[in-house]
C-alpha cells in the first residue's frame, strides 16, 4: 500500500497545462527522487500532494483514501510535510521561536521557552547544524536558515518529508549530513521525497527515481538502473553528449581586473587573482571561504581594504550603480531575494537595471519591447508572454531573466555566483554555452560556484579560497576534482 499518491492528476493555469495526468506513488520507508528540467511540473505536482493547490483533475491519496486538502494545515495533520525551496521562516524571531511557530509549548497560559529551545536543540543536533537556539535567523548564512527550515520540517514528525532542492546551499559537508538524515528517516520507515538537480546525489540515496517531462511521467526507475546519462537524456529527451562548449582560448593578454590583498572585515583576509579580458576566471572555496564576501565588495556592496584595479586603474566602488557605470555587473546567487522584482514582469525585470537606455523623462517603450524580445529569444526564455510576473516562471526561467537583466546593460565584467543553482541540466548547459559565446566576443567573467565539476567544464583558470585567503590557481590539466579539493580543504598532496 502506498503512503502517498498522485493518481491521473492533471493541473491548468490560464493558457498553461503545468501537470497532465501524472501518476506517482511514494511507497513506507524509501527515498524517492523527482527529478525534471525547470518547468517540467515538479513544484506543482509537489504543491498538489502537500495541500498548497488542487489538482484540477485526478485523485490524492493517502494510505489508499482519498483526500481533499483545503490548506497545508491538513497535509501536515495527515503526516504529510513539505520542506520548500523558498524558506518560510521569520527573520526577526530567534531559531527556536521559529521551529515552534504556531505550536508553541505552554506552561499554562504562558510560553514554555526553556521547552522549545530543548525541542530546537534536539532537532538542531539530528540534522547536525551546530547552531545555537537563541541565535535570530536573520544572523544566519542561507545555508544555516535551510539546516533550520529542515529543523522545524523534523518537529512535525512527519510519515512522508518532501524536500524540495534542500542541498542547494549547503556546502559539502552539510550536504553529507543531509543524506545521512535521509538515510537515518528511512530506516524509521519515514517516506522520503527528494527532489534535487544534482544527479549525483540522487542516484547516492535514492531508492526509485521518477522523471518528469513537459508536465508529463517519463519513468521510475530503481537504484540499479540509474546513472547520470541515463537520467539526463529522460529528462531532456535527447542526448547531452556535449554538455559543456569546447575551450576556444579567447583571451586577451590585458587584464582587466586585479584584486591584491583584499580584505573583507570578518569574511576575508587576503584574497588575490587576476582576470585578463575575454577570460572565465572560476572561484572555488567552502561556505564560508569568502567567495561571494569578496564578490560584493568588488562591486561596492561590502565595505573592503586592500587593492582593486580595473582596466588598469585604482577603483573602488562605494555602491554597485558606480560599478555597472563602469562596466561592471554582479548577478547574486540569492536572485529571488536579490536579483528579481517576483511580483513584476518578465520584461520590467530585464530592463529594470538599464532603464537609462530608454530614455529620462519618457521611456522609448517601443526600443524597450525590442530588448526584451531579443533577450527572450537569445536565452531562449520559456515564457508565455514577456507581460507575466517573474514569479509564476520556473527556477531556471528565473535565472535566464536574472541574467538578461544585467547583459541589457552590456557589461564588460560579469561576476556569476552561483548561476545555475536550482536550475536542471538542459538550462544549465545552454548558460554555459551563453557564457563561452559572450567571452568568446570579449566579455570578461568571474565565476563564483559550489560545482566543481562546473567550474572545470567551465572555466579557464579557478582561483581557490580557504579561510578568506587565495590559496592556490588551477588550470589546464592541473584543473580537477582531485586537486581543487585539496586545495579547498587543506590537505597536502
Amino acid at each position: 500500500m502506498a503512503r502517498l499518491e498522485a493518481r491521473n492528476v492533471s493541473k491548468s493555469y490560464p493558457g498553461v497545462l503545468a501537470l497532465d495526468g501524472v501518476s506517482i506513488a511514494f511507497e513506507p520507508g524509501e527515498i524517492h527522487g523527482v527529478i525534471g528540467e525547470n518547468g517540467a511540473g515538479k513544484s506543482t505536482l509537489m504543491k498538489l500532494l502537500s495541500g498548497v493547490e488542487r489538482p484540477t483533475e485526478g485523485a490524492i491519496l493517502v494510505e489508499d483514501s482519498e483526500v481533499h486538502w483545503h490548506g497545508v494545515r491538513e497535509s501536515i495533520d495527515a503526516g504529510v510535510v513539505m520542506i520548500h525551496q523558498e524558506l518560510n521562516l521569520v527573520g526577526t524571531l530567534t531559531v527556536a521561536e521559529n521551529i515552534a511557530l504556531g505550536r508553541e509549548p505552554r506552561k499554562g497560559l504562558a510560553l514554555d521557552h526553556k521547552s522549545a529551545r530543548e525541542t530546537a536543540k534536539r532537532l538542531l543536533t539530528e540534522v547536525r547544524a551546530d547552531i545555537s537556539p537563541d541565535t535570530m535567523l536573520e544572523d544566519l548564512s542561507i545555508a544555516g536558515q535551510q539546516l533550520v527550515e529542515i529543523a522545524k520540517a523534523l518537529s512535525y514528525e512527519a510519515k512522508v518529508l518532501i524536500m524540495d532542492e534542500p542541498t542547494a546551499v549547503l556546502s559539502e559537508r552539510e550536504t553529507t549530513a543531509l543524506l545521512d538524515l535521509m538515510e537515518r528517516l528511512k530506516s524509521r520507515g519515514t517516506t522520503v521525497v527528494f527532489i534535487s538537480h544534482i544527479l549525483e546525489q540522487l542516484i547516492q540515496v535514492c531508492d526509485r527515481i521518477t522523471v518528469l517531462r513537459d508536465g508529463q511521467f517519463v519513468a521510475t526507475l530503481p537504484k540499479g538502473e540509474c546513472d547520470e546519462a541515463t537520467l539526463a537524456k529522460l529528462m531532456v529527451g535527447r542526448e547531452l553528449a556535449d554538455y559543456y562548449p569546447t575551450k576556444t582560448p579567447s583571451w586577451k593578454e590585458e587584464v582587466v581586473l586585479d584584486v591584491q590583498g583584499l580584505q573583507v572585515p570578518g569574511h576575508t583576509k587576503d584574497v588575490n587573482f587576476q582576470v585578463r579580458r575575454g577570460e572565465i576566471v572560476g572561484i572555488a572555496g567552502l561556505v564560508g571561504a569568502g567567495r561571494t564576501e569578496a564578490a560584493e565588495a568588488i562591486v561596492g556592496l561590502r565595505k573592503s581594504a586592500g587593492s582593486i584595479s580595473y582596466e588598469g586603474k585604482p577603483v573602488h566602488f562605494t555602491s554597485p550603480r558606480q560599478a555597472l557605470e563602469a562596466g561592471i555587473a554582479y548577478v547574486s546567487e540569492d536572485r529571488k531575494l536579490l536579483g528579481l522584482h517576483l511580483t513584476r514582469s518578465v520584461g520590467e525585470n530585464i530592463t529594470l537595471a538599464n532603464l537609462r537606455a530608454y530614455g529620462s523623462l519618457l521611456l522609448d517603450r517601443k526600443k524597450e519591447q525590442q530588448h526584451i524580445e531579443h533577450w527572450v529569444k537569445e536565452i531562449q526564455i520559456k515564457v508565455s508572454s514577456p507581460d507575466v510576473d517573474v514569479q509564476t516562471l520556473s527556477g531556471g526561467n528565473q535565472q535566464k531573466v536574472s541574467l538578461s537583466k544585467w547583459l541589457d546593460t552590456q557589461p564588460k565584467l560579469l561576476v556569476l555566483d552561483e548561476p545555475t543553482r536550482g536550475v536542471d541540466v538542459g538550462t544549465k548547459s545552454e548558460i554555459y554555452y551563453l557564457v563561452r559565446k559572450l567571452a568568446a566576443e570579449g566579455m570578461t567573467f568571474v565565476v563564483i560556484s559550489s560545482e566543481m565539476p562546473e567550474l572545470i567544464g567551465l572555466c579557464d583558470r579557478t582561483v581557490v579560497l580557504r579561510e578568506g585567503r587565495t590559496v592556490g590557481e588551477l588550470t589546464g590539466e592541473d584543473m580537477t576534482e582531485e586537486k581543487m579539493m585539496m586545495l579547498v580543504a587543506g590537505v597536502d598532496a
